[in-house]
């Protein structure tokens, strides 16, 4: 089905956990929160999918997008131990874990329109129109919440000062 290897579906089934996990953690949260049990299953879940993409993708990028991910992942789940409690940690766990969310759904994206409808995709070139503008749909979607990211982490910092509490 959808031209997918056994390989293929275990990546596929083991990273899929991410997406709605990120999308509930962005909603309640405005970030992914890694020391929760949803920052845990989204860990995991990438971890899967990041670490599988060398075994099942076809094109050179995917390798760098895997180990992009697996290195921005690292560094989002462990800046807090280096850095405790600091504002500069929370920064970088939270441009780090939106970044690979990001890197998630590009590829995401992009295999759903080269393989839906099965027999028949909405994409058969990577230069597709429709392609494209969803790709660079996710990389505004990208810069719009980061901005939105950094801005209230910058208020919430400036509200602990204020409150005698930084």
């Amino acid at each position: 089905m959808f031209g997918i290897s056994p390989l293929g579906w275990i990546h596929t089934l083991g990273s899929l956990p991410a997406i709605p996990v990120a999308f509930v953690m962005f909603v309640r949260h405005g970030r992914i929160v890694p020391r929760s049990t949803l920052g845990a299953v989204y860990f995991v879940s990438m971890l899967i999918g990041a670490a599988t993409v060398f075994l099942v993708a076809h094109q050179p990028v995917s390798d760098a997008i895997g180990a992009l991910t697996i290195l921005l992942l690292l560094a989002g789940y462990a800046v807090e131990r280096v850095l405790p409690s600091s504002r500069p940690a929370r920064y970088i766990e939270t441009i780090c874990l939106s970044l690979s969310a990001f890197l998630l759904m590009l590829p995401t994206v992009t295999e759903i329109l080269r393989r839906v409808p099965d027999g028949h995709p909405l994409v058969t070139d990577l230069q597709a129109p429709l392609l494209l503008g969803a790709q660079g749909s996710l990389l505004a979607i990208l810069v719009i919440g980061l901005t939105a990211q950094i801005i209230a982490l910058a208020r919430q910092g400036r509200s602990l000062i204020r409150h005698g509490r930084a």
